[in-house]
This record gives C-alpha cells, sequence and structure tokens, in this order.
C-alpha cells in the first residue's frame, strides 16, 4: 500500500508541477520586443531546421557500428545533442512568445475588435506550452535512451502564429 501512496504523490507533484510551469509560460511578458517588418521577416522555420535532424536515431545508429564504439561514447553524443536541441528549444520559445506579445500589442491598438484573433492566439499559446512541456519530458528520457523526440508540431505552432502576424503587419503598418 505505501508504495503505491509515493507513486501517486510523486505523480501529483509532476502534474501540479506541468500546471504551475504552463501558467507560468502563458502568463510570462519579460521580453523587449523589436517588432519591425524587418524582425518579422528575420523570423522563419528555417533557422529551426537543423533542430529537426539533430536528434535522429540514425546518427546513434551509425556509432553503433563504428570501430572502437562504446556505450560511453553513445552518451556523451546524446548528452552533447539534448544540449544543442534545448539551446533550439529556448529560442523557439523566445521566438513564439515575441510573436505572441507583438500579436497582443496589434489587437489593444488596433480600431477594431479581434475576438478571432484573441481566441486563436490563446489556443495557440496553450498548444506551443503542453507542446514544448512534452517536448522536454521526451528530451529528458531520450537523454538516458528512453525514447525519440520529434519537434515538427511545435515548429507547426510557431509558423502559424509567425504567418498570422506576417499577415496583419502590413495592415498595421499602414493605419
Amino acid at each position: 500500500m505505501v508504495p503505491v501512496a509515493v507513486i501517486a504523490l510523486v505523480i501529483v507533484a509532476a502534474l501540479i508541477t506541468a500546471v504551475v510551469l504552463l501558467v507560468r509560460n502563458l502568463g510570462s511578458n519579460r521580453e523587449c520586443l523589436p517588432v519591425t517588418a524587418e524582425w518579422i521577416d528575420e523570423l522563419s522555420v528555417e533557422r529551426y531546421r537543423p533542430m529537426m535532424r539533430l536528434l535522429d536515431s540514425s546518427d546513434l545508429e551509425f556509432l553503433r557500428y563504428q570501430p572502437g564504439y562504446s556505450r560511453r561514447m553513445e552518451s556523451n553524443l546524446r548528452a552533447q545533442r539534448c544540449q544543442i536541441f534545448s539551446g533550439y528549444l529556448r529560442c523557439l520559445n523566445l521566438d513564439f512568445r515575441r510573436i505572441c506579445m507583438a500579436l497582443k500589442l496589434l489587437m489593444v491598438q488596433s480600431r477594431q475588435d479581434r475576438p478571432d484573433l484573441a481566441s486563436s492566439l490563446l489556443q495557440h499559446q496553450i498548444m506551443f506550452a503542453t507542446g514544448m512541456l512534452g517536448l522536454r519530458l521526451r528530451l529528458f528520457l531520450y537523454r538516458w535512451g528512453g525514447c525519440t523526440v520529434d519537434a515538427r508540431s511545435l515548429v507547426q505552432v510557431f509558423d502559424v502564429m509567425r504567418l498570422e502576424l506576417r499577415g496583419l503587419v502590413p495592415s498595421a503598418i499602414s493605419a
């Protein structure tokens, strides 16, 4: 009975932590915003393409068949790749939060209400935050050989909001 209680306590603590992180990510607006047409044009999914292949299992498979292979080599490669991937995640998170803040500023300064944009923004923020949380968990498990990591859905959410912002900027600049 005691192990079940401990497991339940750990699960509840993990869920509470996940909710706190999710709420913190949704409400954090500490970045300075370079909201210019040039800045928006610089935002691109292309800068995150290397991230997509970084944790591909084919590199590890290739390494395993090389002379002198050791588990330590694989562990070191996993650790290095996880560090690099985490850097990409930080940049992606920062870019996404800046896009969201720019969209919020455009909505506040707009002459007409945009409840559709506000709803879409909130939905995509929730999708991104939960996706980021799931990706970080999978990254932790990947580090120890537990699973694979696929960031395409997270980058897709980023791209949808980037395109939304890009579509609004010309009208915002001319207004």
